[in-house]
């Protein structure tokens, strides 16, 4: 049960009142500082490894989790001192320093040393630091060969990822406290934060908190299965059937047990990809069609249009990817009840935020839950931070994947893995989810620079982890 409570994402409102609950159940908030901040040590201990550590102590309670954590190692017996950049300003903060007993360095110190640990300020912050402590901030990180933010780097607004300075540090480690934030899976804080790392401080479930994505867990075959019973996939291709290709590829290792690509002329299809190059409006009605993706290579043309609008009367659940997304509007979804999963990158968001009436402002967890609630699709708004946004509020964030993505065809790759594993059956934003996992772990497999039909190829061996 903790373990799936450790993956929920809260807001900056959200985890204060999951810390006032707690409090309220009994508990202080000296004593949560002191859970918190002796977790966070445990992390800085590993990394100084018995060198010098400098704790960049703030006023409020970051910087008494600072001072939790700097006694926290003074007892073990580690080099330790605080830098206050101020007097403690609140009463929990003013109790952690009176209970540490360690070195106090003055404001014009420049420590050097293994761990510069930023307790500057915390999640609550919403407006830029004066230029002092941007200052300070760099040049602890400048003199240490090692960097830890706790909570979120000094700086980072919580819940939009946004970085309220230029030229802030980049960090090793980011060690959460309580529960994760947004601004851990958002660009472009997420890039400076390094590794992520939670401390567990006893954290209730807070309803319609979004999640962090994890990784699926899949099963073999029943052993009474065939091609059909796993799921047939259609895939519709058009204009450029190279990317229709490519997203078969993909859906073949994740799970389908038959894809078939409908398209007119394909000359570098593989010999176990079935192509049908019939009439669109005939082959859409196979009733054994448990999914479809349409968009990769579709065109923007008439008959684009066309070959979209016969796709999605097929009434089964559905991916719209790529060039579908530019030809969606709420006119060709009025009919539709059957699931709806849109794989938009940034530009092709706006593009259905304006499609759908959504003002397309804010942070991009709200933007793609309004265009979720405003469309009726599950929106999967992919880049360097992507996320899943259902009409009924639900959200997942994923992890970060290697940076590699950033390559032609990668999106192809993503919308097969999710329209395949919706062929098999996975509920829509399951389905959604399992996708995105999937593409990340292939980027992983996949090492540095690969193309997209690389990572296509290694969309197997991602799912076999999840077996």
């Amino acid at each position: 049960m903790r373990a799936a409570l450790l993956d929920q994402i809260l807001t900056v409102a959200q985890m204060r009142a999951a810390e006032d609950a707690l409090i309220g159940a009994g508990g202080s908030v000296d004593a949560l500082m002191q859970v918190a901040g002796r977790g966070a040590a445990d992390y800085v201990w590993r990394i100084a490894a018995g060198h010098r550590v400098t704790v960049l102590c703030g006023p409020g309670n970051n910087g008494g989790d600072g001072y939790v954590i700097a006694e926290a190692i003074r007892e073990r017996g580690g080099s330790v001192a605080v830098l206050p950049a101020a007097e403690p300003k609140t009463a929990a903060a003013g109790n952690a320093r009176s209970l540490y007993r360690g070195e106090i360095l003055p404001p014009d110190a420049d420590p050097h040393g293994a761990v510069f640990v930023d307790c500057l300020f915390g999640s609550g912050l919403a407006r830029p630091l004066d230029g002092t402590h941007v200052a300070l901030l760099q040049r602890l990180a400048a003199h240490h060969r090692h960097s830890v933010a706790i909570d979120l780097p000094s700086g980072v607004e919580s819940d939009s990822g946004a970085m309220l300075n230029p030229g802030l540090p980049r960090f090793d480690l980011t060690v959460a406290l309580g529960a994760w934030k947004f601004a851990h899976f958002l660009m472009p804080a997420c890039a400076a934060m390094g590794d992520l790392r939670l401390c567990d401080i006893g954290v209730a479930p807070v309803a319609g908190a979004a999640v962090v994505l994890r990784r699926p867990h899949f099963a073999a075959p029943a052993s009474d299965s065939h091609k059909y019973r796993r799921g047939l996939l259609a895939v519709v291709g058009g204009a450029m059937p190279g990317a229709a290709v490519l997203a078969c590829r993909a859906a073949q290792g994740a799970g389908a047990g038959y894809v078939k690509l409908f398209a007119g002329n394909v000359a570098a299809a593989a010999p176990d990809l079935v192509v049908d190059t019939g009439d669109l409006s005939g082959v859409l009605t196979d009733d054994r069609n448990t999914a479809i993706l349409v968009g990769p290579g579709l065109g923007r043309n008439a008959a684009a249009r066309e070959r979209l609008a016969t796709a999605l009367a097929d009434p089964v659940p559905a991916v719209a990817d790529a060039d579908a997304l530019l030809l969606l509007g709420e006119r060709l979804l009025a009919e539709r009840k059957a699931p709806l999963i849109a794989t938009p990158h940034e530009g092709e968001l706006k593009a259905l935020e304006k499609a759908f009436g959504c003002a397309g402002a804010g942070a991009k967890p709200g933007r793609a839950l309004a265009l979720a609630a405003a469309s009726g699709m599950i929106v999967v708004a992919k880049g360097p931070d992507t996320l899943v946004a259902a009409p009924d509020g639900r959200l997942a964030c994923a992890t970060r994947a290697p940076s590699w993505l950033s390559v032609a065809g990668t999106g192809d790759v993503l919308a097969g893995a999710i329209a395949s594993r919706l062929a098999t059956g996975s509920e829509p934003f399951a389905a959604a989810c399992e996708g995105v996992w999937l593409q990340g772990q292939a980027a992983r497999l996949a090492g540095p620079v690969f193309t997209a039909g690389s990572l296509a190829d290694h969309i197997p061996a991602a799912f076999r982890a999840c077996l």
